[in-house]
C-alpha cells in the first residue's frame, strides 16, 4: 500500500495526491504533530461485518425464495427492504454523531443491532415478519454508516488519508469475497449432493448460516467496542470534497454502501457554491443507469433459482460462486483499475465499461437455452459461464466504481464538490431501489428476456447522455488543513 495513488486504487490525481500528503508544488502548508492510533487494530474491526455482509446478501433472497416461494416482485421488495430507509436514516444517523461528538458508539450500536437482527431473520417466522426484520436491519447499519469513514479520517493524521482509505476499501472487500468463499464451502461439505434448493435441509442450512452471518456482526461490535477510539477534533465533512476524498464502493452487490455516504449529509447543508449546471447530465446519467444495474440485479436471485428456461435452476453452493466471481473480480481489480482510470480519459473508461456491461447482460439469459437440461453436466455447464459472466460483470463494476467518481470530481470544483458527490450517492440508491422493485414487477410480468433486455436499454441510455457532457480538468485549489476540522472540548467530548 505504499504510495497514496495506490491506496486509493488511482482515486485521486497526482496533484490531489501530493495535496493529501503534504505535498503540494505550489502551496506548503505545515502538517499537524503525527499522533499514532492507538491501535491500527481498529481497522480489522470491519471484517467481521465484510465477512455477514458477504454471507448476508446472497442469503436474505435466498432464504425468502426457498422458505415462501414469493413472486418475482416480493423477492425483489425484500431484497430492497434494507434500503428504502437507507438514505434518510444516514443523513438523521450523521447529523445526531455530529452533535453528540461519540461516534465510535454509533458504530458499535449499528454493529451490534445489525447482528442481533440477522439473527432473528434466521428464525422461521412468517414472510410479513422476515420483511419487517430486513427492513428494520437496513434502519439499524444505517446508523454505522455516515460514520465509519469520517471517524477513520478524524482518527488518522491527514497524511495518510489516501492509504488508509484505500485500505479500509481493500479490507471491507476481502471480508466479502471471503465471506462469499465460506458460504460456498458451507454448501459443498454441508449439504449432500442431490439437495433440492428448496428442500428442508438446504433450508435448514441456508438459516445456520444467517445466524453466523449475525455472530460475525456481534463480533464486530465487540472488537469496535475495544479497538475503536473517539477523535480528538471533528472533520467539516463539507471541506472534504474539496481535497477529492470520494467514496466508491468496491465490490457492486453488497447489501449496504457503507463507505459511499461520506457527503450524503451535506444535502441537508446549505453550502455557498452550486454545481454548476452542466454537470447535472452526470448526475442523471448517474440514476438512469443505476435504475439500469438494478432492473438486472434485483430480480437476479430469482433467475439463478427458476427453472429452465426462464431461469438457471441451479442451488445454493453454485449460486454463492456466482456471487464470488465477481466480487473477487471486483476487488482484484481495486488497484488496477484506479491505475488505469488515472492515466486516462475517466470519461471515456467509463463509457466503455457502460458498454461492455450492457453486452454482457443479454448474454445471461441466453445461458439456459445453451445448456438445457437438469442433469449435473448440465447444471455445471450452465454454473461455469455463469462464473464467467458475472465475474465479467466484476471486472466492468472496478472501473466504473473508480471512473465515475474521478469523472465528477474533475467536473465539479471547491467546496461544491463535496454537494455534487452526495447527490452522486443519494441518486445512486435511490435509483437503485426503483430499479430493483421495477426489475421485480418486469420479471413477473413479462420473464427473464424482456426484463434483461430492458436494463440493458436503460444503460445504453445512460451511457448516452455522458456522451452529451464535455469533460474538462479543473485545476485542484487546496484549503489549508485548519479549515478541515473544528476544535472539540474535552467537555463535550466526554
Amino acid at each position: 500500500m505504499e504510495g497514496v495513488g495506490k491506496g486509493l486504487g488511482g482515486f485521486v490525481s497526482p496533484g490531489e495526491a501530493a495535496m493529501l500528503e503534504g505535498k503540494s508544488p505550489s502551496v506548503k502548508i505545515p502538517l499537524p504533530p503525527l499522533r499514532r492510533s492507538s491501535s491500527d487494530l481498529w481497522f480489522l474491526s470491519y471484517l467481521p461485518l465484510a465477512l455477514s455482509d458477504g454471507l448476508s446478501t446472497p442469503l436474505i433472497p435466498l432464504i425468502a425464495i426457498a422458505r415462501y416461494d414469493p413472486s418475482p416482485f416480493v423477492v425483489t421488495a425484500i431484497i430492497a427492504a434494507s434500503t428504502v430507509f437507507e438514505v434518510p436514516c444516514m443523513i438523521l444517523w450523521g447529523n445526531l454523531s455530529d452533535r453528540v461528538c461519540h461516534r465510535k458508539w454509533f458504530l458499535v450500536a449499528s454493529f451490534g443491532a445489525t447482528g442481533l437482527l440477522l439473527f432473528l431473520m434466521s428464525i422461521p417466522t412468517s414472510i410479513g415478519n422476515y420483511f419487517l426484520l430486513n427492513l428494520a436491519e437496513g434502519i439499524a447499519s444505517a446508523a454505522g454508516a455516515p460514520v465509519g469513514t469520517v471517524l477513520l479520517l478524524e482518527t488518522r493524521n491527514k497524511r495518510w488519508w489516501a492509504r488508509d482509505l484505500g485500505l479500509f476499501g481493500l479490507i471491507s472487500g476481502f471480508g466479502a469475497v471471503l465471506g462469499l468463499v465460506v458460504g460456498s464451502v458451507w454448501f459443498i461439505l454441508g449439504t449432500p449432493a442431490g439437495t433440492q434448493f428448496n428442500g428442508a435441509y438446504a433450508i435448514e442450512a441456508m438459516r445456520w448460516l444467517l445466524a453466523l452471518s449475525g455472530a460475525l456482526a456481534i463480533g464486530g461490535a465487540f472488537t469496535a467496542a475495544a479497538w475503536v477510539e473517539e477523535p480528538h477534533s471533528l472533520l467539516s465533512r463539507s471541506s472534504l470534497g474539496e481535497f477529492g476524498i470520494g467514496d466508491h464502493g468496491v465490490i457492486e452487490r453488497l447489501r449496504r454502501t457503507r463507505r459511499r455516504v461520506l457527503h450524503v449529509i451535506d444535502l441537508t447543508r446549505g453550502l455557498p457554491q452550486r454545481i454548476p449546471a452542466g454537470e447535472y447530465s452526470f448526475l442523471a446519467a448517474m440514476l438512469v443507469m443505476s435504475i439500469g444495474f438494478q432492473v438486472f440485479y434485483g430480480p437476479f436471485p430469482v433467475f439463478l433459482t427458476s427453472g429452465v428456461p426462464q431461469g438457471a435452476y441451479l442451488s445454493q453452493q453454485y449460486i454463492f460462486m456466482i456471487y464470488l466471481a465477481s466480487a473477487a473480480f471486483a476487488t482484484g481489480l481495486f488497484y488496477h483499475s484506479g491505475i488505469a482510470v488515472e492515466h486516462s480519459n475517466p470519461k471515456w473508461v467509463f463509457i466503455a465499461s457502460l458498454l461492455a456491461r450492457a453486452a454482457l447482460v443479454p448474454l445471461f439469459f441466453l445461458v439456459p437455452h445453451l445448456v438445457p437440461g437438469s442433469s449435473t453436466g448440465a447444471v455445471l455447464d450452465r454454473t461455469m459461464l455463469l462464473v464467467g459472466l458475472n465475474g465479467a460483470m466484476g471486472v466492468t463494476w472496478a472501473f466504473l466504481s473508480t471512473a465515475s467518481t474521478l469523472f465528477l470530481l474533475r467536473l465539479v470544483h471547491g467546496r461544491a464538490r463535496g454537494k455534487a458527490l452526495g447527490w452522486y450517492n443519494a441518486l445512486a440508491g435511490l435509483g437503485g431501489l426503483a430499479g430493483t422493485l421495477w426489475g421485480g414487477l418486469l420479471y413477473g410480468w413479462y420473464g427473464v428476456e424482456t426484463t434483461f433486455l430492458i436494463s440493458t436499454v436503460i444503460v445504453l441510455v445512460g451511457a448516452a447522455l455522458l456522451l452529451t457532457i464535455r469533460f474538462h480538468t479543473t485545476p485542484f485549489e487546496p484549503r489549508p488543513p485548519e479549515a478541515l476540522t473544528r476544535r472539540v472540548s474535552r467537555r463535550s467530548a466526554g
